[in-house]
């Protein structure tokens, strides 16, 4: 079983930029696709991005590819999601998951969760 925290959030600027982190633990990381998952206020958790086992394959949310990237460093045991040119609808808390599983965007198919990481967009 993995653990998973996230670091990084804050508050930023519209147009600037913010890195996130996720620390895993207790598992063997490179069993896991990682991905990220964000929750605005009032809204459902919705998909971000995810990275499969060796870091070579990512898939995005169709309306964020382009202004967030998505890395790991298996060495590190971490993932990390790379967030330019943010906005005020940004605005969210993002979480980081992990599954055994490649392809998926719900977020009852990822078995291992963070905690979350506030970030906010100032206009």
């Amino acid at each position: 079983q993995v653990q998973l925290v996230e670091s990084g959030g804050g508050l930023v600027q519209a147009g600037g930029s913010l890195r996130l982190s996720c620390a895993a633990s207790g598992g063997t990381f490179t069993s896991y696709t990682m991905a990220w998952f964000r929750q605005a206020p009032g809204k459902e958790r919705e998909f971000v991005a995810a990275i499969n086992r060796a870091g070579g394959l990512t898939y995005y949310s169709d309306s964020l590819k382009g202004r967030f990237t998505i890395s790991r460093d298996n060495a590190k045991n971490m993932v990390y999601l790379q967030m330019n040119s943010l906005k005020p609808e940004d605005t969210a808390v993002y979480y980081c998951a992990a599954d055994s599983r490649w392809g998926r965007r719900g977020t009852n198919e990822y078995a291992y969760w963070g905690q979350g990481t506030q970030v906010t967009v100032s206009s």
